[in-house]
Protein backbone atom coordinates (compact mmCIF):
# COMPACT_ATOMS: atom_id res chain seq x y z
CA UNK A 1 0.00 0.00 0.00
CA UNK A 2 0.95 3.32 -0.82
CA UNK A 3 1.16 6.21 1.64
CA UNK A 4 -0.86 8.37 -0.67
CA UNK A 5 -3.64 5.85 -0.91
CA UNK A 6 -3.62 5.38 2.86
CA UNK A 7 -3.61 9.10 3.37
CA UNK A 8 -6.32 9.49 0.81
CA UNK A 9 -8.34 6.74 2.55
CA UNK A 10 -7.84 8.38 5.94
CA UNK A 11 -9.00 11.74 4.57
CA UNK A 12 -12.15 10.10 3.21
CA UNK A 13 -12.81 8.31 6.49
CA UNK A 14 -12.06 11.49 8.42
CA UNK A 15 -14.43 13.47 6.18
CA UNK A 16 -17.14 10.84 6.64
CA UNK A 17 -16.54 10.93 10.38
CA UNK A 18 -16.90 14.72 10.44
CA UNK A 19 -20.10 14.55 8.35
CA UNK A 20 -21.45 11.82 10.62
CA UNK A 21 -20.59 13.78 13.78
CA UNK A 22 -22.00 17.02 12.30
CA UNK A 23 -25.22 15.39 11.23
CA UNK A 24 -25.96 13.03 14.09
CA UNK A 25 -24.05 14.40 17.08
CA UNK A 26 -23.05 18.04 16.59
CA UNK A 27 -26.48 19.49 15.75
CA UNK A 28 -28.36 17.68 18.55
CA UNK A 29 -25.68 18.82 20.99
CA UNK A 30 -25.96 22.40 19.68
CA UNK A 31 -29.75 22.23 19.84
CA UNK A 32 -29.56 20.92 23.39
CA UNK A 33 -27.12 23.67 24.32
CA UNK A 34 -29.35 26.32 22.71
CA UNK A 35 -32.36 24.94 24.59
CA UNK A 36 -30.41 24.96 27.83
CA UNK A 37 -29.18 28.49 27.13
CA UNK A 38 -32.78 29.60 26.51
CA UNK A 39 -33.98 27.92 29.74
CA UNK A 40 -31.17 29.55 31.71
CA UNK A 41 -32.07 32.94 30.21
CA UNK A 42 -35.72 32.37 31.08
CA UNK A 43 -34.72 31.33 34.61
CA UNK A 44 -32.61 34.45 35.04
CA UNK A 45 -35.43 36.63 33.73
CA UNK A 46 -37.89 34.90 36.05
CA UNK A 47 -35.44 35.33 38.93
CA UNK A 48 -35.10 39.05 38.20
CA UNK A 49 -38.87 39.37 37.88
CA UNK A 50 -39.28 37.46 41.15
CA UNK A 51 -36.76 39.75 42.88
CA UNK A 52 -38.63 42.79 41.56
CA UNK A 53 -41.95 41.32 42.68
CA UNK A 54 -40.47 40.57 46.12
CA UNK A 55 -39.21 44.17 46.39
CA UNK A 56 -42.62 45.53 45.40
CA UNK A 57 -44.34 43.17 47.84
CA UNK A 58 -41.99 44.28 50.62
CA UNK A 59 -42.70 47.94 49.85
CA UNK A 60 -46.43 47.23 49.85
CA UNK A 61 -46.13 45.33 53.14
CA UNK A 62 -44.25 48.27 54.69
CA UNK A 63 -46.95 50.64 53.43
CA UNK A 64 -49.71 48.40 54.82
CA UNK A 65 -47.92 48.22 58.18
CA UNK A 66 -47.57 52.01 58.23
CA UNK A 67 -51.29 52.38 57.48
CA UNK A 68 -52.14 49.82 60.17
CA UNK A 69 -49.97 51.68 62.71
CA UNK A 70 -51.67 54.95 61.80
CA UNK A 71 -55.09 53.35 62.16
CA UNK A 72 -54.08 51.79 65.48
CA UNK A 73 -52.83 55.16 66.74
CA UNK A 74 -56.07 56.78 65.62
CA UNK A 75 -58.13 54.08 67.36
CA UNK A 76 -56.08 54.52 70.55
CA UNK A 77 -56.55 58.29 70.37
CA UNK A 78 -60.30 57.83 69.89
CA UNK A 79 -60.35 55.40 72.81
CA UNK A 80 -58.52 57.87 75.05
CA UNK A 81 -60.88 60.66 74.00
CA UNK A 82 -63.87 58.43 74.70
CA UNK A 83 -62.34 57.43 78.04
CA UNK A 84 -61.90 61.10 78.99
CA UNK A 85 -65.47 61.80 77.89
CA UNK A 86 -66.83 58.89 79.97
CA UNK A 87 -64.80 60.00 83.00
CA UNK A 88 -66.07 63.56 82.60
CA UNK A 89 -69.66 62.33 82.26
CA UNK A 90 -69.23 60.17 85.35
CA UNK A 91 -67.81 63.14 87.28
CA UNK A 92 -70.70 65.34 86.19
CA UNK A 93 -73.24 62.67 87.14
CA UNK A 94 -71.54 62.19 90.51
CA UNK A 95 -71.58 65.94 91.14
CA UNK A 96 -75.24 66.14 90.14
CA UNK A 97 -76.08 63.18 92.38
CA UNK A 98 -74.12 64.72 95.25
CA UNK A 99 -75.94 68.03 94.77
CA UNK A 100 -79.29 66.24 94.64
CA UNK A 101 -78.47 64.29 97.80
CA UNK A 102 -77.26 67.50 99.45
CA UNK A 103 -80.47 69.34 98.55
CA UNK A 104 -82.58 66.40 99.71
CA UNK A 105 -80.61 66.19 102.95
CA UNK A 106 -80.89 69.93 103.52
CA UNK A 107 -84.64 69.75 102.91
CA UNK A 108 -84.94 66.80 105.27
CA UNK A 109 -82.84 68.63 107.86
CA UNK A 110 -85.02 71.71 107.47
CA UNK A 111 -88.12 69.55 108.00
CA UNK A 112 -86.53 68.04 111.12
CA UNK A 113 -85.71 71.53 112.40
CA UNK A 114 -89.31 72.64 111.79
CA UNK A 115 -90.66 69.54 113.56
CA UNK A 116 -88.26 70.06 116.45
CA UNK A 117 -89.32 73.71 116.73
CA UNK A 118 -92.97 72.72 116.62
CA UNK A 119 -92.37 70.07 119.24
CA UNK A 120 -90.41 72.53 121.35
CA UNK A 121 -93.16 75.14 121.01
CA UNK A 122 -95.73 72.60 122.06
CA UNK A 123 -93.65 71.60 125.05
CA UNK A 124 -92.97 75.25 125.96
CA UNK A 125 -96.66 76.08 125.72
CA UNK A 126 -97.47 73.09 127.93
CA UNK A 127 -94.83 74.24 130.39
CA UNK A 128 -96.16 77.79 130.22
CA UNK A 129 -99.68 76.57 130.91
CA UNK A 130 -98.43 74.41 133.76
CA UNK A 131 -96.39 77.28 135.15
CA UNK A 132 -99.26 79.74 134.82
CA UNK A 133 -101.65 77.35 136.51
CA UNK A 134 -99.27 76.97 139.41
CA UNK A 135 -98.83 80.70 139.64
CA UNK A 136 -102.51 81.43 139.47
CA UNK A 137 -103.32 78.53 141.62
CA UNK A 138 -105.97 77.21 139.39
CA UNK A 139 -106.00 75.16 136.34
CA UNK A 140 -106.03 76.83 132.97
CA UNK A 141 -108.01 75.01 130.39
CA UNK A 142 -106.05 74.76 127.14
CA UNK A 143 -109.20 74.46 125.06
CA UNK A 144 -110.79 77.65 126.38
CA UNK A 145 -107.67 79.71 126.10
CA UNK A 146 -106.53 78.26 122.76
CA UNK A 147 -106.22 81.63 121.02
CA UNK A 148 -104.04 83.01 123.80
CA UNK A 149 -101.86 79.88 123.74
CA UNK A 150 -101.53 79.98 119.93
CA UNK A 151 -100.43 83.62 120.21
CA UNK A 152 -97.88 82.59 122.86
CA UNK A 153 -96.60 79.73 120.68
CA UNK A 154 -96.24 82.10 117.70
CA UNK A 155 -94.14 84.49 119.80
CA UNK A 156 -91.90 81.70 120.95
Amino acid sequence: MNITATLFGQVIVFTLLILFIKRFLWEPVLNTMEDRKARIAEGLAASEKGAEDARLAEERAIEILREAKNQAAEIVAQGKAREAQIVEEAKNKAIEEANRIKVATEAELEQEVIRAKDSLRTQVSELAVAGASKILGKEIDAKTHKSVLDELVAKI
